[in-house]
């Protein structure tokens, strides 16, 4: 496997290739989007790969007020299933005819970590599609009661 370092600023990031499960997952994202696009309402696409080997897919929920990403909509499918270990995560975004990958945001990369921060996390660097583990990606991230006893534990999620 393929790593490369990359500094942005004062952090590295340490990168890896993407393998033909990661392609895969790709491609559920954007069946998803491409099955429930709209221009106002719906504009990502996001899918989840878990420990039992299911993937969930959502799309993101645009509405006047408030939406929640498709990280989180996904995220909340594979919960609702019985789902506890991600494996993996990736969102995409329709672009002309193309769906690149896109990076999370800063609420979504601290959801993963409360939920998944063993989970790698496939995102855009400098316009190419890479992995990296979600832990890498929010240095300095929120602290809690909640976080602290879930992160020691060394486990996603829980019951």
């Amino acid at each position: 496997m393929t790593q490369s370092n990359n500094k942005k600023g004062d952090h590295t990031f340490s990168f890896e290739k993407l393998n033909q499960d990661d392609l895969n997952l790709i491609e559920a994202a954007i069946t998803v989007l491409k099955a429930n696009f709209h221009p106002l309402k719906h504009q990502i696409g996001c899918a989840i790969r878990t420990g039992s080997g299911k993937i969930y897919s959502a799309v993101n929920i645009g509405s006047s007020i408030y939406g929640p990403c498709a990280e989180v909509v996904a995220l909340g499918a594979a919960i609702s299933n019985g789902e506890r270990n991600i494996v993996s995560i990736v969102a995409v975004k329709k672009v002309d005819d193309k769906y690149p990958v896109l990076s999370p945001c800063g609420s979504c990369r601290q959801l993963m970590l409360d939920y998944a921060h063993n989970a790698t996390v496939l995102l855009n660097f400098e316009g190419q599609p890479v992995k990296a583990k979600a832990t890498d990606l929010l240095p300095g991230p929120y602290e809690n009661s909640f976080t602290t006893i879930v992160r020691s534990t060394g486990s996603d999620i829980g019951r």
